[in-house]
């Protein structure tokens, strides 16, 4: 008994020594632990994917929402206007993690902009979270009683004023001024308006016309809300009066005579054109050639027609995102092209001081060319500062 009693103590001994099989006992423990770590990680790296998609959904928001602003309506801020709808829109179509994320109307606001004094931005939030109903699902989340993830994103976005553009058309007119000259007071600018500063002896009136460039609040110049939609008749300039009426043939860079002329009119002259540019005036007789570039111009989108009841453009192709009869016009300073003309310097005085979005419905015979303002996009040139009061708009991401 004696015996059999060591025997079993000797055995206990052994087996509490015995350190066999042990290395099993660890890698069942680092592959549970490297599983969960796999795990975590796949949670970690699906939130970081689905922070990514917010966050286009919602830049994606505040971009539709900034370029209907500027080109539908800039004052309607309402659930079901043009801004508002296209930025919720615009974010539901980019989903998060396979699931369009919440936007409600009360998610898209308009912040005021210290800058131009205006509420010219807007901003998107969009969410995926428990209290829309629409959390991410969790893998390892769920084991540590977080079942749940909560995801959202923010992005503003501005309608900010532009100082270059490309694709301009090859002639030009004044910008808008304050008509204080007209035969039964009180005044008003009209399209066949003439700008008056001097009399005929070539001597500054009393009274005269006012013109503020871009650059300051009252800024005299186009609008594109409450210009747009209206008609000009732009006919060849004889260069004895600034009108909105007439306009003045100019010669792109690298572009000289008559079929240059025509082509950029029919095409697009990608030269960008700066606010503070000087245009080189074509002196010759551009009648021809301007009727033959803008039939070039027309017959590419042949359709395509101005609606009064939308006051925008119809009919185009489709496959243009813009109808490509929406041109840039360059516009010019007509104080500085008066005063030039007055005091007997060489040749018109123009300088780009603005643009102006213009559709291009016809034109005659005689070189007369008809179109409708509209709002245009522009760039931002780094080589000068867009002016308050521009009329091309750049749709920008600022946060």
């Amino acid at each position: 008994m004696a015996y059999r009693a060591y025997n079993l103590m000797d055995r206990l001994r052994r087996i509490r020594h015995d350190d066999r099989g042990f290395s099993l006992v660890l890698v069942g423990l680092g592959f549970l632990a490297m599983l969960s770590a796999s795990m975590l990680a796949i949670d970690v790296g699906m939130f970081m994917n689905a922070r990514a998609q917010a966050q286009n959904a919602a830049d994606a928001g505040a971009h539709a929402g900034a370029t209907a602003l500027a080109f539908n309506s800039f004052t309607d801020h309402s659930a079901n206007g043009p801004a508002v709808r296209g930025a919720i829109n615009a974010a539901q179509t980019n989903l998060v993690a396979g699931v369009a994320p919440s936007v409600l109307p009360e998610d898209v606001t308009f912040p005021f902009n210290a800058t131009t004094g205006q509420f010219d931005q807007v901003q998107v939030h969009v969410y995926r979270t428990g209290a829309r109903g629409n959390a991410l699902d969790t893998l390892i989340g769920q084991f540590f009683n977080n079942p749940k993830a909560d995801i959202g994103a923010v992005a503003t976005a501005t309608a900010a004023p532009a100082n270059a553009e490309d694709c301009v058309l090859p002639f030009t007119i004044p910008d808008k001024w304050i008509d204080k000259n007209c035969a039964a007071p009180p005044c008003q600018w009209q399209p066949d308006s003439t700008f008056d500063a001097y009399d005929k002896s070539h001597n500054p009136i009393p009274n005269p016309d006012i013109y503020v460039p871009p650059g300051s609040k009252e800024a005299t110049g186009y609008s594109p809300i409450t210009d747009k939609g209206l008609q000009l008749v732009l006919k060849s300039n004889n260069q004895s009066k600034t009108a909105p009426s007439f306009y003045n043939p100019w010669d792109l860079p690298g572009s000289v005579g008559g079929d240059d002329y025509r082509d950029n009119i029919g095409g697009c002259n990608s030269h960008l054109a700066e606010i503070g540019d000087d245009m080189t005036p074509e002196n010759g007789n551009m009648v021809g050639p301007t009727k033959e570039g803008t039939d070039m111009l027309i017959a590419q989108d042949p359709n395509a027609y101005w609606n009064t009841s939308c006051n925008c453009v119809k009919g185009s192709d489709p496959k243009y995102g813009t109808s490509p009869r929406i041109r840039v016009l360059p516009l010019y300073d007509p104080m500085i092209y008066e005063t030039g003309q007055q005091t007997g310097k060489s040749g018109p005085q123009l300088k780009i001081v603005n643009y102006l979005g213009f559709f291009v419905e016809g034109v005659t015979g005689a070189g007369q060319v008809t179109g409708r303002i509209t709002p245009i996009s522009g760039k931002v040139s780094g080589t000068g500062t867009p002016p308050v009061g521009a009329f091309p708009m750049a749709i920008l991401i600022v946060k």
